[in-house]
């Protein structure tokens, strides 16, 4: 499994980088693999809500179905999943004053069948990303995507 942390200052009250952040749809603004997002239930965002997710990670299109699993005050946990990855985002949030909150994201994913072995030689490439949605990730809960 491989796993990169990255801990990000967003320039918004918490309950707003909360309620952006839940609409899984929006990674298309701050995460640079994600090539289209889309809610594939209705109504409000819960525990159980659905996504389809096509990423592009290095070169490769590939298609996930996330759902929220967890929707607390401040933490957030999303799973994807297709035939070779379990892929788990989870975002912890703590208040920094009232107009600024922490954001520890945390990525996860973990390889199923001979994709494994192929997971030691990716993580250079996860912690770019991950070095990636640092940048953006501000501007694009701030209402000002790049």
């Amino acid at each position: 499994m491989i796993t990169v942390e990255r801990n990000i200052l967003l320039p918004v009250p918490l309950d707003d980088a909360v309620s952006y952040l839940e609409e899984f749809e929006r990674t298309e603004e701050w995460d640079p693999g994600t090539v289209r997002c889309a809610r594939v239930d209705e109504g409000a965002v819960r525990p159980g809500s659905t996504w389809h997710n096509t990423s592009r990670f290095r070169g490769r299109t590939t298609e996930l179905v996330y759902r929220l699993d967890v929707r607390e005050p401040a933490r957030l946990v999303f799973v994807g999943e297709n035939g070779t990855v379990v892929a788990t985002d989870e975002m912890v949030f703590a208040a920094r004053g009232a107009q600024a909150t922490a954001l520890t994201y945390r990525a996860s994913f973990r390889f199923k069948g001979l994709a494994r072995l192929a997971a030691p030689f990716l993580r250079n490439a996860f912690e770019r990303l991950g070095d990636d949605v640092v940048e953006r990730m501000p501007a694009a809960v701030a209402g000002r995507p790049r």
